[in-house]
């Protein structure tokens, strides 16, 4: 369904792969998420951490190396202004606060993990919620400034800051609960939830709780003329000036990279397609870097296609219905296997206990993560009912693995498109 057909939109219009790749660097503050240094420090302040180094231990796959890029990525989040970004998102913040009230009976008199603590937020919520003890785990230099918070609130005795990475920290128990805000744009830019797995993997009971649970990646289709018209048309008619010859530059520059924005549900022209489903219980790392899917749209509009929106939305539930039912009926709703096209009316996610549900979609109240779109050079016309199908790759770049490649396929009206980017 690839064929060439010589039409281009501006975008590759080859056989897919024959495209040179493009880096679409969006200049971002050095990521959203902040966690692990290499090497291992705890805070000078929590002398009654005791550090066990068995044989074991010893014995265990060393740890992958911290790169330039990982050292440069955590630097960032030693900035203030990310995690006031981060903690004054009320959407993100009190739906961790509530999630942690409606576990209590999981946290209060255990031990708890917070991977990529930043502030110790979470964990104070935790300790507030009676945990006996928290691990808060960061390597960003930000984790100077939480043991200080968490001075601060009289918890130094509950709450143990460890400056460092979680692949290199060692504690000398098992933990009852994970817990930790690992998600980035487009759910899995910037890799964090490798930490979270290499956690539960090291520490996690049996039987333990992982919050959230699990993760839900969507993309649809998309019109946005106003974006377009912002960015573009306004080339046409400068103060009466013909600039129409900065057009090209104007596509590339607006369009070439994906964009976080704000879209609301008007602008969605189906209903979405699920990428990729994560159980945070059984996910392992070597998926993490590439994640695959075919998907198939019907549009429910007449209106021009300006490219795809991708979102997320994670859940919280306790272990007895995270790790097999509710991933067992996610995977039911949503996906291209059992539904040949997408964007029929159903049930966009599978909640059928109401668990608590942390969303960045669309039609919900906006958060700081936003939406990420990626545009089409030119816009596709579309009819109501025409069908838009094709492929996603994201894949972990070989460069740096908390860039993500993207390889997007489409196809409309006979006509068929390449597009990649890098997010980074």
């Amino acid at each position: 369904m690839y064929g060439s057909t010589g039409y281009s939109n501006g975008d590759h219009h080859q056989q897919p792969g024959a495209g040179e790749k493009r880096a679409a660097s969006r200049g971002r503050r050095g990521g959203r998420r902040s966690r692990d240094l290499h090497g291992f420090r705890v805070s000078e302040y929590n002398h009654h951490q005791n550090i066990s180094n068995n044989d074991d231990q010893q014995e265990q796959k060393s740890p992958p190396p911290c790169t330039d890029f990982d050292k440069a990525y955590f630097h960032s989040y030693a900035h203030v202004g990310i995690h006031e970004e981060m903690i004054k998102d009320r959407v993100r913040t009190e739906t961790y606060k509530t999630a942690v009230m409606q576990h209590q009976s999981f946290i209060e008199g255990k031990v708890v993990m917070d991977v990529g603590c930043g502030t110790g937020i979470l964990s104070i919520f935790c300790a507030q919620a009676g945990a006996k003890r928290v691990y808060a785990v960061d390597a960003s230099d930000i984790a100077v400034q939480a043991n200080e918070v968490v001075k601060a609130n009289n918890l130094a005795e509950r709450v143990i800051v460890l400056h460092g990475r979680v692949e290199d920290v060692e504690i000398d128990e098992e933990v009852d609960v994970i817990i930790s805000e690992w998600m980035g744009y487009m759910l899995l830019y910037e890799s964090m939830l490798g930490s979270v797995i290499t956690a539960r993997d090291r520490w996690l009971k049996r039987g333990g709780l992982i919050l959230p649970c699990n993760a839900t990646l969507y993309m649809a289709p998309i019109t946005h003329p106003d974006r377009y018209n912002d960015s573009i048309d306004f080339w046409r008619n400068v103060y009466g000036i013909d600039m129409s010859a900065m057009l090209q530059l104007a596509k590339q520059c607006a369009f070439e990279e994906p964009c976080v924005e704000t879209i609301t549900g008007e602008n969605v022209m189906t209903w979405p397609h699920v990428v990729k489903h994560v159980d945070c219980y059984t996910i392992q790392l070597h998926e993490l870097e590439s994640v695959s899917t075919r998907y198939k749209f019907q549009s429910m509009m007449r209106a021009p296609l300006h490219g795809f929106a991708f979102w997320f939305d994670v859940e919280f539930s306790g272990p007895a219905n995270s790790p097999t039912n509710n991933h067992t009926q996610s995977l039911l709703i949503g996906t291209s296997n059992n539904n040949p096209v997408d964007g029929i009316p159903r049930k966009k996610r599978s909640n059928p206990n109401e668990a608590l549900v942390l969303s960045t979609a669309p039609e919900d109240p906006p958060t700081h993560w936003q939406q990420t779109l990626i545009y089409f050079y030119d816009p596709i016309e579309l009819e109501q009912d025409q069908i838009i199908e094709g492929s996603l790759t994201l894949s972990q770049s070989k460069e740096n693995r908390r860039f993500m490649n993207i390889l997007l396929e489409y196809s409309s009206g006979g006509r068929s498109y390449v597009k990649e980017s890098v997010m980074r």
